[in-house]
């Protein structure tokens, strides 16, 4: 596209109106008519391609919060897994006063309650979690906010298990479907927080209104009903986030003015996401080049100086980095630990071929720097071998320095996405503001193949979950047609059961923990996906690589159930680049998307699947039993389509080549590969490994051919 456009001036404005001052300098188009950040962002960013030469270390306020943080907060949580809870409060955008780290907390503000690390109660998701949460944490309910919501509110969780099925709860206690999100926030919708700073509170108001207000006319429908209630509620929520700025001396009616209100104002958006709702996965969007443009015009005005950006990047990272839920034990054992994926997407490029690299870009990965080595934000580089060299070298040199980076393929992502995608969680991609996702946890693949084998019955406790099944009968080998043949109908039964589940958990979540403020920041007609997935890719397809190329004969116990397997003789194994074994796992991962794209979704949500299991290997593992592959019974998953553990014997690239394999269009979710690589293994000296490091990147991560 051209981007060329008058400069917006502020005498085409009325004097009175706050969009003069703000946009002042910008250049002008289609966004300043209507809500369109993508268009504000094309106009206005900067792309940058030299190194990162410019950046500027950590000022000493930045070092004196950090310093506090630690000091008062961190190391308290380290010691007993939970700081504090707000045991009196029901969670709401404004329900807590104003809340600082310390005095010199003021460069960014806003705390999720008045105190950093204090959890707040999120009751509309369910009574049983949070009080669990509560208790593992020390403290008792209040008894009055129990009754509340046991007696006269109810809850998302209460309706989930009123409505579910006795097929569904079956597959839910056996694990073959798991970490449904029926106790929780579903997350997966990232909200377009620019919108905050870009046009200001009340302008957003008005638009939500008409768009409620355009369907007056229309004679009654349940569609019709619940656009107007939604975008009632999206209103409310907008109005909320307004009396919690105020409550930190913000006036966010208007639009951002500077640089650090472009920020302040984002976040706010942010924020008011987290204090309201618990989401598996609260991503932040992207936001470097929206960020940079603001940065860059008040650089040029000598308002501020390199310094100070960097230490407004700085101070919202800390924000990000002491976001909390409260969450049971169980949950986190779950997810291997206390995430909540506020995934900052950045890299990759324009529609127009600019690189969407910024200087802001570059101060985010600085905060590694500056702050140290963290998981949050979850920061995700949209990765293209086309990328400026200095910036895919300060990547390769922070990933070494820190391991808090992780790579996405950026022309995959365009193709599919556009270039204002940004990922929710670890691998989901979605527009910004234009897309939502129903998140729903995975089908134990890997389980259902024991199952198939087993007809129904589960191989760790012998029980028989699934009816109306038969088993492999006798003793000898097993014969690989007739495997995959009992597989994909044990798949129709479990991937049947899954869907089932997945819209009764987001009909529920919609009526009873709808994400108001989220869904605020986004248009009024989106794109609604259920994102689907699977766990236990590589188990499946070496195991069915052994039933095929080599001998495997069962081993049943007293009752004649398969429980271990005797596999003699050599077969491929995924992950190794070898066709043979890859075409299996391609296979599978296609049937599991033909049969999920069979069934009618939720709100007419766009099915996807993502091979994805980065946190819950472990948890999976527990619940599995042995295979012909040689994995033994309660060990762990290898994560997401990495290959088993300790089965690729080419190295990482053949590992990137065999999940390149993998049919996109069967997985538009996102594939998750994980690999852990020394330093010294990359080269003796640094400009070595970084070099080597750009290299492999740059061969794993292939364009998509046309």
């Amino acid at each position: 596209m051209t981007v060329t456009a008058d400069r917006a001036q502020a005498s085409e404005f009325d004097s009175n109106d706050p969009k003069a001052e703000a946009w002042k300098g910008f250049v002008g188009g289609e966004w300043q008519n209507h809500v369109d950040v993508r268009d504000f962002i094309m106009r206005n960013y900067t792309p940058y391609e030299g190194d990162a030469s410019f950046l500027a270390g950590p000022t000493e306020k930045t070092l004196r919060v950090w310093d506090t943080l630690e000091k008062d907060y961190l190391s308290v949580e380290r010691k007993q897994r939970v700081y504090d809870v707000d045991t009196e409060t029901p969670a709401e955008i404004d329900a807590f006063d104003a809340g600082y780290i310390s005095a010199d907390d003021d460069v960014i503000v806003g705390l999720q309650t008045d105190v950093p690390l204090k959890r707040a109660m999120m009751p509309n998701g369910g009574w049983r979690m949070v009080e669990t949460a509560i208790k593992e944490a020390g403290k008792e309910p209040n008894p009055e906010i129990k009754k509340i919501f046991t007696q006269y509110r109810k809850t998302h969780n209460d309706a989930v298990f009123d409505i579910y099925t006795p097929r569904i709860r079956a597959a839910r206690s056996s694990h073959i479907i798991t970490g449904l999100p029926d106790a929780y926030g579903r997350g997966r919708i990232i909200g377009d927080y620019r919108r905050v700073a870009l046009y200001g509170v009340d302008f957003l108001i008005s638009e939500k209104q008409k768009d409620k207000d355009r369907v007056a006319d229309q004679g009654f429908s349940e569609h019709w009903a619940r656009y107007r209630e939604e975008h009632a509620e999206q209103i409310k929520a907008l109005g909320r986030l307004k009396n919690m700025a105020a409550k930190y001396g913000f006036d966010i009616s208007r639009p951002a003015q500077t640089a650090q209100e472009a920020v302040q104002w984002t976040y706010f958006g942010y924020l008011a996401s987290v204090k309201s709702q618990d989401g598996a996965a609260m991503s932040i969007g992207r936001l470097s080049g929206f960020l940079d443009a603001y940065f860059e015009r008040d650089l040029k005005a000598g308002l501020i100086t390199e310094s100070d950006a960097q230490e407004m990047i700085d101070a919202l990272v800390i924000k990000l980095r002491i976001t909390r839920f409260l969450r049971t034990i169980d949950y986190d054992q779950i997810f291997s630990g206390d995430p909540y994926w506020a995934t900052w997407s950045d890299g990759g490029f324009a529609d127009d071929g600019r690189t969407l690299v910024t200087k802001t870009s570059f101060r985010l990965l600085q905060t590694l720097r500056n702050l140290g080595p963290a998981p949050e934000p979850n920061i995700t580089i949209f990765w293209d071998e086309n990328l400026p060299a200095g910036y895919k070298e300060f990547c390769s040199a922070i990933s070494i320095e820190t391991s808090s980076i992780q790579y996405e393929s950026d022309p995959q992502i365009r193709n599919q996405w556009g270039d204002d995608a940004a990922i929710a969680c670890c691998v989901s991609p979605m527009k910004v503001g234009k897309q939502m996702q129903f998140f729903g946890a995975r089908v134990n693949a890997a389980k259902a193949l024991l199952y198939a084998m087993n007809g129904g019955r589960d191989e760790m406790t012998g029980k028989q979950v699934v009816e109306g099944y038969e088993p492999i009968s006798g003793d000898g080998p097993l014969d690989f047609d007739e495997v995959w043949d009992k597989y994909e109908h044990m798949l129709d039964w479990v991937i049947g059961t899954y869907v089932e589940a997945l819209n009764i958990i987001h009909y529920s979540h919609d009526k009873y923990a709808y994400e108001s403020i989220e869904m605020a920041l986004h248009d009024s007609d989106i794109i609604r996906a259920m994102g689907c997935g699977i766990a236990g890719l590589s188990i499946v397809a070496d195991s069915l690589s052994a039933i095929k190329y080599a001998k495997v004969t069962p081993v049943r116990d007293e009752t004649g159930l398969i429980v271990d397997y005797i596999t003699e003789g050599d077969f491929p194994t995924y992950g190794n680049d070898d066709d043979a074994a890859d075409d299996i796992a391609a296979t599978i991962v296609h049937t599991v998307m033909s049969k999920i794209k069979a069934i009618p979704m939720y709100r007419d949500a766009i099915p996807t699947q993502s091979v994805l299991t980065i946190t819950s290997n472990v948890v999976y593992g527990k619940a599995t039993g042995s295979f012909p592959s040689g994995h033994r019974a309660g060990t762990p998953f290898s994560p997401g389509a990495n290959p088993e553990n300790g089965y690729d014997t080419h190295g990482m690239v053949a590992s990137m080549l065999s999940v390149g394999k993998l049919d996109y269009q069967d997985a538009l979710d996102g594939i998750s590969l994980t690999n852990t690589i020394t330093p010294t293994a990359l080269g003796r000296t640094k400009e070595d490994q970084i070099k080597n490091l750009v290299g492999i990147l740059d061969a794993g991560f292939v364009p998509e051919e046309d």
